[in-house]
């Protein structure tokens, strides 16, 4: 038995950006801990949790609804990613990676919406 989410390669990829973010803050100070590390693996984490969320409502809006939130815990990330780069925690190319991959799921997202419609 499977789920409907777990079909969708959206989902997939905001797993392995969710991985790739766990991955990163594992480098980030102790002081970070309760701050930049928590907010991004948060919101790398929402991405998929809304994706699965939204997929067993009742409707396309329903599930629309939840989409937009993960687009918003996406860009959430990339203002993280622009911190963590900011102070140093995250090395220009490891950052454009990442940010690729926000990119790639941002547009992935924005095309289901569509599709819903």
């Amino acid at each position: 038995m499977s789920f409907k989410f777990e079909k969708l390669k959206v989902w997939q990829k905001s797993l392995d950006l969710a991985d790739e973010i766990d991955k990163l803050t594992k480098t980030f100070p102790k002081e970070e801990l309760f701050i930049l590390t928590s907010q991004i693996k948060r919101a790398a984490d929402s991405i998929s949790l809304n994706i699965a969320e939204g997929s067993t409502g009742q409707s396309n809006a329903e599930f629309t609804r939840f989409l937009r939130y993960a687009l918003r815990s996406d860009i959430e990330v990339v203002g993280c990613l622009h911190l963590a780069k900011r102070r140093k925690y995250l090395q220009e190319e490891h950052f454009t990676k990442l940010y690729a991959s926000c990119e790639e799921v941002l547009v992935m997202i924005n095309g289901l919406i569509k599709s819903l419609k």
